[in-house]
């Protein structure tokens, strides 16, 4: 994304006072070479982050670059567990798991060397890629550790593993404060965001978004609600679906969608989607819908069509779902956890939860009024308008990297 043309569309979107902001920030970067890293080029937050912060980045004149971590299947499982780990899943990883994972990351090393070591600021996002430091000795720029998880309540010595690589970067971001632990390095709070203009968020068509009632045998006269996650137990599919039945007692018009697509650093999706399916013990009315990766408008004429969405994480980092469903006005009903209480302001955008049981209490009171909800949905958009576009996130991006380059200054002075 190089042309003037697509930062002035977001203009329209997020105000020109932001596209100048950011174009403020950027000018004395541009001789820098951004470099970030993940473990995925499709499916997750992450990676939705990265397709389009990477462009725009580079729209405003700064060469920054996106590489993924090439991994074994052994990699990604040890990787997912950690995940799991991080989140608090009781899961002890074996010394064999943890010489795979630094291995591969030692092979990675080798692969990345020379765009790694001459770049001037390297953002690694997540712990698949975090030992990658440890293999440049003599990196020229500043390394920033990028955490995107529920990292508050590890189990085990996990923390205390990882603590040995966080320590060797310049800087860490976390999404809440609550995820951070003591480091001697500095600490960096910026939420995720989304994208306004992705094919996820933007406007549709009212015709496209009968299709999906066509697509999926939905019937549009009754109440749908909809998660949108990937099929992971953090998500808790499964008591979604008992939320539903709950509802189904008083409410038998109640339609559930649960959509989601894989990644390719979490081997368990498939195990989960097929124990979600066994659940559902084919009933009619749920629709498990496992789509791929580049289904960002069905995805979005889901949302438009949902009278209530739902992300009733146990867990979550950030949840870009919840800030999706509340930029097309829709009420959301998300677990009391992470990044959801960021979004979901309870009885204004929304209502956060801790049991399906409570739930099932909220779905109702929301289809019996409905009024309520449309409010809690035009609250919900000004408010993701305010906080959680990408503008707001790049911006912070920017910050930080200039302050990364005034290390030796008494006082940093934005430039303006």
């Amino acid at each position: 994304m190089s042309d003037q043309k697509t930062l002035e569309e977001y203009a329209k979107v997020c105000g020109a006072e932001s596209i100048d902001q950011l174009h403020q920030l950027a000018n004395p970067l541009k001789d820098l070479k951004i470099v970030h890293v993940n473990s995925t080029a499709s499916g997750g937050g992450v990676a939705e982050i990265l397709n389009k912060f990477v462009p725009m980045m580079q729209g405003l004149g700064i060469d920054a670059k996106w590489f993924v971590l090439e991994g074994s299947p052994d990699f990604f499982d040890c990787t997912k567990a950690m995940h799991n780990a991080i989140q608090g899943s009781e899961i002890v990883l074996t010394s064999t798991q943890l010489k795979v994972y630094e291995d591969v990351n030692m092979q990675n090393g080798e692969r990345l060397k020379d765009v790694l070591e001459c770049a001037d600021i390297v953002f690694i996002h997540d712990p698949q890629p975090l030992p990658l430091i440890q293999h440049f000795p003599n990196k020229k720029g500043k390394w920033i550790w990028r955490c995107h998880i529920d990292a508050s309540n590890p189990f085990g010595n996990l923390w205390d593993y990882l603590k040995k690589f966080v320590e060797q970067y310049d800087a860490t971001i976390f999404s809440l404060a609550e995820f951070t632990h003591p480091l001697s390095v500095p600490i960096f709070i910026i939420a995720p965001s989304i994208d306004p203009l992705a094919e996820k968020n933007i406007e549709l068509a009212e015709n496209e978004i009968d299709k999906v009632y066509e697509l999926f045998g939905l019937d549009r006269a009754r109440p749908i609600i909809l998660q949108v996650s990937r099929f992971d137990r953090f998500k808790d599919p499964v008591g979604v679906i008992k939320a539903y039945r709950l509802v189904k007692k008083i409410n038998t018009d109640v339609q559930l969608v649960l959509a989601g697509s894989g990644a390719a650093d979490d081997p368990e999706g498939m195990t989960i989607f097929k124990e979600v399916e066994t659940v559902a013990e084919n009933d009619p009315d749920i629709h498990i819908l496992l789509l791929p990766n580049d289904a960002h408008r069905i995805i979005n004429a889901l949302q438009r069509a949902s009278n209530i969405v739902l992300q009733k994480s146990i867990r979550e980092g950030f949840g870009l779902t919840v800030a999706e469903a509340l930029w097309k006005r829709k009420p959301v009903i998300g677990g009391s956890t992470g990044g959801i209480r960021l979004q979901v302001i309870n009885g204004e955008t929304g209502f956060v939860v801790q049991t399906p049981e409570g739930a099932a209490y909220r779905i109702r009171y929301l289809l019996e009024h409905p009024e309520e909800g449309f409010q809690m949905g035009a609250n919900g958009r000004e408010y993701v308008r305010d906080k959680f576009l990408i503008t707001r996130q790049l911006a912070e991006y920017l910050t930080l990297i200039y302050s990364l380059q005034c290390t030796d200054a008494d006082r940093i002075e934005l430039p303006v």
